[in-house]
């Protein structure tokens, strides 16, 4: 059960309401995230009256454009948060874990993308389209979860809340967003060099990416065979939609897409279903964008899926191995670094304004 008053962290009840124009950062402002995390701030007019662009010493001295103004990027130290209201963390477990709690024992609000504190019980995990109510318990820390964790969650909460999920499998197709700026950036090179015949040793991940698929590069389980982010997936959708005992089985790959990762998803539910009326159920979903042309063979692509914050959903169908008629398989894609990891931080924060 959850603590009342977790360990050196405010009761929700104690905390002051966050100001109509807050003083914002962004910790870990260089990274992939934190960058589409600046532009989400400025893109959507989020109100604020400072903005402060955080770090590690080695992008100390560099400046990032923010709204016409050249603003410079600070080290990260023990007291860059204070008078911060919100900080948006996306730079590392190791770095939320050492700053976080602290800060948030001093009145600074955390929305952290990392995997630091997504199943601690006493810190919400949110999708705000899927569960806003719960950012009314936290305790200064609210984790944004897993990038496949989001964009599986914002179409299968709305079927959950209409006719309840009683088992879900995936596999999903990753992309080089997921690993980071650096992994992006190996699968341009790599595949530059595939293509003019050269031989491209792998830095970043453990396989050669161009034209190429692996499973997912986080650590295996010698004795289940899961890894890691099978795990997660598993673990966060659970605590998102509420459903501790949730039957969920993934498979997690790693594919060579540079930006927005793409989920199948086969889901059975309490009663039997049609696929018209699932399709409605998506079609008002808030977030999901339906992609589902079958005369044209055009159903949700990473392409697509790319630089727009909705979570495209289409080829849905009956999973014919289920005679019951309970059960849909649809194709879900969603850009990782917007929906996935920075747009969902932002609205966890337009949120707490509200």
């Amino acid at each position: 059960m959850p603590n009342d008053n977790p360990p050196n962290l405010l009761p929700a009840a104690l905390r002051q309401p966050v100001p109509r124009l807050p003083r914002v950062a962004v910790v870990g402002a260089t990274g992939a995230v934190g960058v589409e995390l600046i532009a989400c701030l400025e893109q959507r007019g989020f109100p604020l009256s400072d903005l402060t662009l955080l770090a590690s010493p080695r992008s100390a001295g560099r400046t990032m454009a923010v709204r016409g103004a050249d603003l410079p990027v600070q080290v990260l130290d023990d007291s860059s948060l204070d008078g911060v209201h919100i900080a948006l963390f996306s730079a590392g477990s190791a770095a939320s874990k050492r700053y976080a709690r602290e800060a948030a024992r001093r009145g600074t609000i955390i929305v952290d993308n990392s995997s630091a504190f997504r199943m601690d019980p006493d810190v919400p995990l949110v999708v705000p389209e899927v569960n806003q109510a719960a950012l009314a318990t936290h305790h200064g820390i609210i984790a944004n979860p897993n990038c496949v964790a989001i964009i599986a969650a914002v179409p299968l909460a709305p079927l959950h809340a209409a006719n309840p999920i009683r088992r879900v499998i995936a596999a999903t197709y990753q992309a080089a967003s997921g690993a980071g700026a650096a992994a992006m950036e190996e699968l341009r090179a790599a595949t530059e060099a595939h293509l003019q015949g050269e031989t491209y040793a792998p830095r970043v991940l453990a396989h050669p990416y161009a034209f190429n698929l692996f499973s997912h590069d986080a650590a295996v389980d010698l004795e289940t065979g899961e890894n890691g982010e099978e795990t997660k997936v598993r673990q966060e959708l659970r605590k998102i939609l509420a459903t501790p005992e949730l039957r969920i089985g993934v498979t997690c790959v790693r594919v060579p897409v540079l930006r927005a990762h793409t989920i199948a998803l086969t889901v059975e539910f309490d009663r039997p279903i049609t696929v018209d009326a699932a399709r409605d159920i998506l079609a008002a979903a808030p977030g999901v964008r339906i992609v589902d042309d079958r005369a044209a063979n055009h159903f949700p692509m990473p392409r697509e899926a790319t630089g727009q914050g909705d979570v495209l959903v289409g080829r849905l169908r009956e999973d014919i191995s289920d005679p019951s008629g309970r059960s849909i398989a649809m194709l879900v894609a969603g850009d990782q670094l917007l929906k996935g990891a920075a747009l969902n931080a932002v609205q966890i924060a337009e949120r707490l304004l509200t």
